[in-house]
């Protein structure tokens, strides 16, 4: 068939072939190895407000700004109590009375002391005025005169301690009776007929009527956003929906033993009746934390353990790991502050299949493609 070639020309002309083909075979790998991977579609959007404060919600009850814990002020029997809890009572009242027998028994053993005293005082009187008449005469010495001044001076001494303790013994006489100090009600009933009781010890605690409190109990965590005279809002369980100004009136200074939380007192400042005692309500604080943007709770990423978020750079479609600081999570989003702006925009929605630099084909909710204008 080829009369004019040789087998070795033969041979050479296949190896160049196969040479060809090879090098064309290397070309077309390489070619497809170079060809970039398509963008892969993203869910995009821009974060939303969240506003310039977080509010915190704090249950407690409802207390009156001053109760008085009411106590006789000496020990002895109850012999009668005339209140219980709930009632009404007025300036002056009398709440409780003690057996008066002792009392007036100190009362007459102090009223004959002073009697005494007064008799003694008259005695070394007219014993002074006697030998002050003798010492004029030169009849006695003057050390006899000086003992009987100083007799007299001692009397005066005891007549002055003797009606002192009568003063005293009149006053813990009238003691017996236990009155209310202000116009309020009873709250707590801490003692029975037929107790004996020690002077100062609880017998019934009064609240007076006026301003009224929400006691609340606020964690360690977040007691740095109470102040004093911080405004506050509260809200009666029994009218919910309608809120009530107040604000922060005092702070416990250490957390309570057994529940590591600290007492914070609210005072209501608007005087509507419906705010009874005990009631149970609602205060809401609003903490400033500077101005916070709102993501999905689909958005947010790790990065070395803290939170982040996938921004998109408008320019390039590239995705870079934004570490964030979440302030408060919601039910869909949270709310966050960083160096993110409410004009990036950022991956909402399969965080967890991107990389860093990865450029992605930006789309919204309904899967159309979104332009990414740069700010």
């Amino acid at each position: 068939m080829y009369p004019n070639r040789t087998l070795s020309d033969l041979l050479r002309t296949l190896v160049l072939i196969a040479v060809l083909a090879g090098f064309a075979l290397l070309s077309g790998c390489a070619s497809q190895a170079n060809t970039p991977a398509p963008a892969k579609p993203a869910v995009v959007q821009h974060p939303t407000s969240g506003g310039a404060a977080s509010i915190s919600v704090y249950s407690g009850s409802v207390h009156a700004r001053y109760e008085s814990v009411l106590g006789f002020r000496v020990a002895g029997k109850l012999k009668i109590r005339r209140v219980d809890v709930g009632a009404r009572v007025k300036p002056g009242q009398i709440l409780a009375e003690l057996d008066p027998d002792d009392l007036q028994l100190a009362l007459s053993s102090a009223q004959a002391q002073a009697s005494w005293a007064k008799a003694d005082l008259a005695l070394a009187k007219s014993e002074l005025e006697r030998h002050q008449s003798m010492l004029d005469k030169h009849l006695i010495s003057q050390s006899l005169y000086d003992a009987k001044r100083n007799a007299y001076d001692a009397a005066q001494a005891r007549q002055k301690q003797a009606d002192a303790q009568f003063s005293v013994a009149q006053n813990q006489s009238s003691y017996t009776a236990l009155r209310a100090d202000a116009e309020g009600v009873i709250t707590q009933v801490s003692a029975d007929p037929g107790q004996v009781l020690a002077a100062g010890q609880a017998v019934v605690t009064l609240a007076r009527d006026g301003e009224r409190e929400v006691l609340i109990s606020v964690p360690e965590g977040r007691i740095k956003e109470f102040k004093v005279g911080t405004p506050v809002a509260a809200e009666l369980w029994s009218r919910e929906g309608h809120r009530f100004a107040g604000k922060v009136r005092e702070i416990a200074p250490e957390a309570d033993a057994t529940t590591r939380t600290y007492s914070v007192r609210v005072s209501v400042t608007d005087t509507d009746p419906s705010i009874q005692l005990g009631m149970t309500a609602r205060v809401y604080s609003a903490a400033d934390e500077g101005e916070m943007l709102a993501v999905p709770l689909a958005a947010l990423a790790a990065k070395d353990g803290k939170p982040a978020v996938w921004r998109v750079d408008a320019k390039s479609g590239q995705v870079n790991l934004m570490p964030v600081e979440v302030g408060t999570y919601g039910e869909s989003q949270s709310t966050v502050k960083g160096g993110l702006t409410r004009y990036d925009w950022i991956v909402v929605a399969g965080v967890h299949k991107l990389a860093e630099g990865q450029v992605v084909r930006p789309v919204d909710v309904a899967m159309k493609p979104v332009v990414l204008a740069a700010r």
